[in-house]
């Protein structure tokens, strides 16, 4: 299984390089790729529990990346990291990034930094019960964008705002808002 993994990592590696901007203004901006390139990675989360998906979540990530969850501890290559997703995520939970908290950081001769807030979506109740900060160290190499470092920390509840409605982005409409995250 691992060696089937690696071998569709090894294939898809290349579609994480992202093209520059159709237009002949030139590259998309920093902000926009990060953006996409965040998107992404968590598409392929949010359906882990498809081999094809977990492989394609597998190539956002450096294989030495490393990987430090408040309440999960440390993980220090893709591996370990990719075993964790399967064995406590995938099929269980779905990630939205919590909409308006994106930064974006560039990081000189070497990539970008992300950070911003995100919750996690039980995928059978259909509710959002967890809220967490992450940040990412995104390295560029050429045109191709891996993540070699994740912080996930500050784990809490999602607690339910006054209104009576789902946030904005939430693919279920029995899911909890958020309290004073979104402007």
């Amino acid at each position: 299984m691992r060696t089937a993994l690696l071998r569709i990592v090894a294939t898809l590696l290349p579609a994480l390089a992202l093209p520059a901007s159709a237009s002949s203004a030139g590259p998309a901006p920093l902000e926009t790729v990060m953006a996409t390139l965040d998107q992404a990675v968590f598409d392929s989360f949010n359906r882990c529990a498809d081999p094809a998906q977990l492989a394609l979540h597998a190539a956002h990530f450096d294989p030495q990346v490393e990987f430090y969850h408040d309440t999960g501890g440390v993980t220090q290559d893709r591996r370990a990291m990719l075993d964790n997703t399967a064995r406590h995520a995938c099929g269980r939970y779905t990630r939205q990034l919590v909409p308006g908290t994106l930064q974006v950081h560039a990081v000189k001769d070497f990539g970008a930094i992300t950070q911003g807030q995100h919750r996690f979506c039980d995928m059978e109740g259909q509710h959002c019960d967890g809220l967490a900060e992450f940040v990412m160290v995104w390295q560029q190499r050429g045109s191709q964008w891996q993540i070699t470092r994740v912080l996930s920390y500050g784990h809490r509840p999602n607690l339910p705002a006054a209104a009576d409605k789902p946030p904005a982005g939430c693919d279920h409409p029995s899911h909890l808002p958020v309290a004073a995250t979104e402007s």
